[in-house]
């Protein structure tokens, strides 16, 4: 399997406090790996450092070829074409409509015609399972299920080759949080999408994800799939999955 995300001996530092010291992993191209562990190990703080919003201390992380440590910013502006990221509270703007949103990564990025964007966030908005007529609604006027779609198709617009998902069903009833599941999974399949989600929703991990990495002090506890996870001998991971 050809390897699209290398994490090597990452180290984060927050004034005085260590977050991680040494992670590694592998992500696979076409895998949904799941970020897992405590609350407060720095499993966000990993998936910001992936996309470039944050800065890691020490080791290396490799993206599509590309190694963020000494990117060059031309490099960096191709790669985060290549990726979309849904935020854990959707970060759609509030002032644009769902169609507004999801067109402006287009606008900003794209020489297409105002008719090819809007034919693009018609497709997008199929694709996610909303409705048509959602389009012109606001981010106040929807439901929570429907701002993480609506973020979604906005995370889709470019068509990326990589997804990050943070959280993706928390806040969700749990009609809302399958339906997203399935949502991810028909989109993996159908778009050769590879995922990268940080989730502690135990349906949704054992619904969704191939392999996980699990971050428990500082340090990566496990590495692999879920089939073999409860025979590690980790506190949070046997309170966890049992």
């Amino acid at each position: 399997m050809k390897a699209i995300i290398k994490v090597r001996d990452v180290k984060t530092i927050f004034e005085k406090r260590v977050v991680h010291d040494g992670l590694n992993l592998t992500i696979n191209q076409g895998e949904i790996y799941g970020l897992l562990g405590p609350s407060g190990c720095g499993k966000t703080t990993l998936l910001r450092e992936m996309v470039m919003l944050q800065k890691f201390g020490g080791g290396s992380i490799e993206i599509l070829g590309y190694n963020l440590e000494n990117i060059k910013q031309d490099d960096a502006q191709k790669l985060r074409r290549q990726w979309g990221v849904l935020f854990q509270a959707g970060a759609l703007f509030s002032s644009l409509s769902v169609a507004e949103n999801i067109a402006l990564p287009l606008q900003e990025y794209t020489d297409l015609s105002p008719k090819m964007i809007d034919e693009i966030v018609e497709f997008k908005i199929n694709l996610v399972g909303l409705k048509c007529r959602d389009a012109l609604l606001y981010p106040s006027q929807i439901s929570g299920g429907m701002k993480k779609k609506a973020a979604l198709a906005r995370s889709l617009s470019m068509d990326p080759k990589l997804l990050f998902l943070d959280e993706p069903t928390s806040g969700l009833d749990p009609i809302s949080a399958r339906d997203f599941d399935a949502l991810i999974l028909k989109l993996r399949s159908l778009l050769g999408l590879t995922i990268v989600m940080v989730s502690h929703d135990l349906k949704s991990i054992y619904d969704t994800l191939d392999k996980v990495a699990i971050i428990d002090n500082k340090k990566i506890a496990y590495e692999g799939t879920l089939s073999e996870v409860t025979s590690v001998q980790n506190e949070f991971i046997q309170t966890f999955f049992r």
